[in-house]
This record gives C-alpha cells, structure tokens and sequence, in this order.
C-alpha cells in the first residue's frame, strides 16, 4: 500500500500508527482502502442509511481530539453506515484514483444499497461532495462553503488557491454545479458577507438547490455549527429524511449566543458608523455571552453618549428591534 507524505509536525511512525487505527475501525464491518499516494477510503457498514463525508488528513489529525474523522462522530449514536473520503494536501480530490473508485461504487450498484444516502463537506471538501454526488442518483446534499471549481475560465476573479491552479477541474466529476443535477436535494450554507464564497454560490443555481445565508458566520460555517452545537442536529436531519432548511432556521438561532458572530456583526456597524446600534448590541452581547469586548465597547460607546445627553433606546430584546432585524 502506497501512503502519502507526512502531515507536517508527524513522524512516519505517527502516521503510520494513525493509518493503522483507521485500518481498524474500517475492517469489522466494512474496509479501508488506500486511493493512490494522497487518498483513502474508510467504509463503516451499519443501518441502511449512509453518510459520504469528504475531509482531509491534516484537519482530522490537527482539529480532532481522537485524530478521527469527523464523519465516525456525526453516525455514533444512530448506527448509520459511513464512508469517508480523505485526501492529503490540497488535491480538491481531483485524481483518477478516487475517479475509479467512484466509477466502481456507482456501477456495482453500492448506493443502490442504502435507502437514505446523504453526501457532505464543506470548502475544497464541499467541492467534492458536490462533484462526486453524480455517483449516487437521488442522494441529499449538504454544502458548506463550497467552491463550484477552479477552473479558471470560470472563476478567474477567485484569487485564494493560486497553488491550486495547474490542477484540472475540465474532465470528468469536473464542474461541482452540474453534477449535483442527479441529486434529490442540495442544501447550501454559505455566508454572504464573504465574497468569493457568495460567487461561488450562485454557480450553483438549481431549482433543487436550497441556498441558507449563514450572514457573519464567516470562512469556515461547518467549524461555527460544531462550535454553536446545531451540525449534529442538520446531519440527523438530512439523514432522517426532513425538512434541513426547516431545521436549520430553528437551530441557527443559536448565533444570538456566539460570540464570533456577535463579533463580526459588531465589526459591521462600526464599520458603518452604526453607533447606536452598536452599543444595543453590545449590551444584548454581554447579557448572553462572557465577552469582555463587548463590556469595553457598551462603557465606552454610553460614555460618549452620556457626554452628549444622550442615552441607549431601552429595547429589552435588541434583536426585536426593527432596526437590528435586516441583519439577522
């Protein structure tokens, strides 16, 4: 078996003995395989119900506190069957190995198997969720962050992977939005705020395609959703077959008590010299969250105020207020 480089700040015994654990976990039920020099594949066979998940090695040994794929966490409970795509390095899994493997999966009839099939990943991941649906006819679909391809005919005006550009996104499973067309349903989460990813999004235009603005979540929405608690409750959703853009709305209340996205929302009306807005939502902030940012700012916005005879408008819920709902 071919292995990839070492991820860096690992030995070759460390990657060695991961590999090994994840040989494991893959042998009883299901199997591990190797897919060329940068990628694996790892099945967990379980209830009829399978989760495809797209991740990389780097972020599963650095963000992980068991090194394990994130994917093994989300089927725990539910005994779900999973299988895990990982790639080494920036490969946008764009190889003809995972091409095969793909191939092989569809022609056999492998989804076939399953009664709820659900694909996910998010970013270079999400990409290739989306480009390798094709291979599982009415599957559900969730996207975070995801980039529509590289190719630079269509996105030359995304400058982020300039490394990535000798890379080909023009043969097969190439252009992510057309090869979603197969799926049942595609959810996308995506932030508006964040240009490029916003640009990619609308390469996406389906009618089976359900866009969820994640405003102010920022670059990396699957990393909010693990931190605010409410990913776990989506894949269950997805995989239970209901209604994610329901849910989503439900859960994604959640933002109101996290402070990143209090955070970016706050940089926001400073930005547009929202003052006023600024000093309610910072006291909405410090009433919810332990932010001392926020305790700074509401002192020294009602400082200024106070200097001016002015004072806060006395709104106990500040996201009732009409001039703060337009950002949620």
């Amino acid at each position: 078996m071919d292995h990839p480089r070492t991820p860096s700040g690992s030995t070759d015994t460390d990657k060695q003995e991961w590999l090994a654990r994840l040989e494991d976990v893959g042998e009883e039920p299901g199997y591990f395989k190797s897919l060329g020099n940068c990628h694996y594949a790892v099945l967990t066979e379980g209830s009829p119900t399978l989760l495809v998940t797209f991740e990389t090695v780097e972020s599963i040994r650095q963000n992980n506190d068991d090194e394990m794929p994130l994917g093994f966490d989300l089927i725990a409970e539910h005994g779900w069957s999973h299988l895990g795509i990982l790639t080494e390095g920036c490969t946008w899994f764009r190889d003809q190995t995972v091409y095969d493997y793909f191939d092989k999966l569809a022609d056999s009839g492998f989804f076939d198997d399953y009664d709820q099939v659900v694909f996910m990943g998010a970013g270079m991941c999400g990409y290739a969720a989306a480009a390798y649906s094709v291979a599982a006819p009415g599957c559900t679909v969730l996207l975070f962050n995801p980039q529509a391809t590289l190719d630079p005919r269509v996105t030359e005006w995304d400058h982020r992977f300039k490394s990535s550009r000798r890379v080909s996104f023009t043969d097969r499973y190439g252009f992510a939005p057309d090869m979603v067309d197969a799926a049942d349903q595609v959810f996308l989460f995506y932030d508006p705020e964040e240009e490029m990813d916003a640009m990619h999004a609308a390469l996406f235009t389906r009618s089976h395609v359900t866009k969820l603005r994640c405003r102010f979540l920022g670059k990396d929405i699957m990393k909010a959703m693990i931190q605010m608690d409410i990913l776990q409750p989506l894949v269950d959703t997805a995989c239970e077959g209901g209604d994610v853009a329901k849910r989503f709305h439900q859960l994604y209340r959640a933002r109101h008590s996290y402070p990143p996205y209090l955070g970016r929302l706050l940089t926001h009306l400073d930005d547009d010299d929202r003052s006023i807005m600024s000093g309610m939502l910072c006291r909405y902030a410090v009433s919810r969250v332990e932010a001392p940012r926020f305790q700074e700012r509401l002192e020294s916005i009602e400082s200024r105020l106070k200097s001016a005879g002015k004072t806060l408008p006395n709104i106990r819920r500040i996201r009732k207020s009409a001039a703060f709902q337009p950002l949620d």
